[in-house]
């Protein structure tokens, strides 16, 4: 599964479709890291929090906009008026996994995701996502996310979040992690970014 989905973007790119390619970001450019309490940093100082750490790691300033306890449809109300405010390049969606542990309804959770990557390319801005996992034995990424990256091209972390869910020496609770798994969070999301060509 990971050298299908590292293959087939290499096809894309040499067949000479822009796909999931980003946009090189431009010194000044301003990130927004947008979800719930894992975006927030919950368990963590805020200096340690993904957002803060990916901005150490990329140089570019990074706007924390995590709201813990936040449901994707909450989500999807908040973003025009951050967008608005902070005037992004670029957006890192983290939403759902409050829809997920509350076993809400999964069909709604994409459309939700859907339309928050709708809103932020009609605001002008790029945009990729970290995939949240299901539940199961061994968490994954949501089927949907499959569907999501074939139709919009949007670039996706699948992996992080379920390699971070598994390993308890990464967690400051079941649920969040500790100083150590928000770097590899934020490390993740900046080798997407480079892998795209946006830094």
């Amino acid at each position: 599964m990971l050298f299908t989905r590292g293959f087939i973007p290499a096809l894309i790119l040499l067949g000479g479709c822009s796909g999931s390619s980003l946009d090189p970001l431009n010194q000044g450019d301003v990130i927004l890291a947008f979800g719930d309490s894992l975006t927030y940093g919950t368990g963590v100082a805020a200096d340690l929090s993904y957002p803060a750490v990916l901005e150490s790691i990329t140089g570019y300033s990074v706007i924390r906009s995590g709201v813990p306890g936040e449901i994707s449809s909450a989500g999807l109300k908040r973003l025009p008026g951050i967008l608005t405010k902070e005037n992004p390049r670029l957006v890192v969606i983290c939403h759902g996994g409050n829809d997920v542990l509350r076993r809400l309804n999964r069909q709604q959770t994409e459309a939700n995701l859907r339309s928050m990557i709708e809103l932020v390319r009609q605001h002008g801005a790029q945009v990729i996502l970290i995939a949240v996992p299901k539940i199961s034995l061994f968490p994954s990424a949501a089927k949907f996310y499959d569907a999501i990256e074939e139709d919009t091209g949007v670039p996706i972390e699948f992996d992080i979040l379920s390699q971070l869910q598994t390993d308890s020496k990464m967690k400051s609770d079941p649920i969040h992690f500790n100083r150590v798994g928000y770097r590899k969070m934020a490390e993740a999301v900046r080798d997407l970014l480079k892998d795209n060509g946006a830094i």
